[in-house]
């Protein structure tokens, strides 16, 4: 694919502007290595060496403790991997258990002196943050909080998108009446109150749904109640746009209205798309941290930065870490999203970047 080169100066700019540009790609590493968090954040093995046999228990089916030897106990119940490592080590059979870098999962519940409960920052353990309040590594679930966070991010960024530039588009190509009907549309559901819906809806929601079903739901109707701040935009650049030269020769050329929409005027609003990306997945993450802090976001257990913020709010004096470590998380993807979101802006600028004199 060729790019056009008003789009390839663009893209020179943004590569120029460095913190923008090195913010960029450790946030792409950070996602790309979240979406294989199970190989370096898990309580499973990563391998298994047992009488000359290998197994790969990080993607495989729970095993027990008889597919490896273990007797009594230990041999009808699912494998502590890090026990079994131990095991190995002193029998000294030539078995091996290869563990991730971080040895806990993020819904494990770790006893300390048999007691579960928020302990501090041990490396001698493998707890580099600690555990929260019941005995949960902040690190596993700091990290695959970060996977839920910014696949969450990029699901309703896209949704909110494709709903909020198709319907911007349309309002501003066909005007009139049907602009008009839409307007007012906007502007009802604008006043209907986010928070008050997503309490509503989730208190009435039966608990036999499954983790996915509530997350989805979440996703649905934050979206329904989001998508309206693009449409006023597109609306606007599609009316500017629409009374361009080319406009007029593509009708005249006897080109359909989808096409005119979607084929012409829609690539020459890209600088007002794309801009907005960066701070829009701010926005959801910001969103999600703060329904998972007052309780009404992702359902427990799953790993949240907002769950781990209302936590150690309330474990404050007791157990300071836990609300550092996700306060610092939570700045530091911020911090890195809004660096590119000023590169971006800066770099597809239309007043330094236009075909228009």
């Amino acid at each position: 694919m060729r790019l056009n080169p008003l789009t390839v100066r663009k893209l020179r700019r943004f590569r120029a502007l460095k913190r923008g540009y090195y913010s960029f790609w450790l946030l792409i590493v950070l996602t790309a290595l979240s979406l294989v968090a199970e190989l370096l954040v898990n309580d499973k093995a990563l391998a298994v060496r047992h009488d000359g046999h290998w197994s790969f228990p990080t993607y495989s089916a729970t095993k027990l403790g008889s597919d490896f030897g273990l007797e009594g106990t230990a041999a009808r119940t699912p494998v502590n991997y890090r026990e079994l490592k131990e095991h190995f080590r002193e029998q000294g059979a030539g078995n091996r258990v290869f563990m991730p870098l971080v040895p806990f999962g993020p819904y494990e519940n770790n006893a300390y002196e048999g007691i579960l409960r928020a302990t501090p920052p041990d490396a001698a353990r493998g707890h580099y943050l600690g555990t929260d309040s019941t005995g949960r590594d902040i690190l596993a679930r700091l990290f695959y909080g970060f996977r839920t966070a910014i696949l969450f991010a990029v699901a309703f960024t896209a949704l909110t998108y494709l709903i909020g530039i198709s319907l911007g588009c349309m309002m501003g190509y066909f005007g009139g009446l049907f602009d008009l009907l839409f307007q007012r549309i906007i502007e009802i559901w604008s006043n209907i109150p986010f928070l008050y819906m997503v309490i509503i809806v989730f208190s009435v929601i039966p608990g036999t749904y499954s983790n996915t079903a509530r997350i989805m739901i979440l996703l649905a109707i934050m979206v329904l109640f989001s998508w309206t701040f693009m449409t006023y935009y597109m609306r606007t650049e599609t009316y500017r746009e629409k009374a361009r030269d080319y406009t007029a020769a593509a009708r005249v050329l006897g080109a359909g209205s989808a096409r005119i929409i979607f084929r012409h005027i829609l690539p020459n609003t890209i600088s007002t798309v794309v801009t907005f990306i960066p701070f829009t997945v701010i926005a959801a993450i910001t969103a999600i941290t703060a329904l998972d802090f007052l309780g009404w976001g992702l359902p427990p257990p799953t790993p949240s930065i907002g769950e781990l913020l209302k936590q150690g709010t309330a474990n404050l004096t007791t157990a300071p870490w836990i609300v550092s470590s996700a306060f610092f998380a939570l700045v530091f993807i911020l911090t890195v999203v809004t660096f590119i979101g000023e590169s971006v802006r800066e770099a597809f600028d239309p007043r330094k970047f236009t075909i228009y004199k």
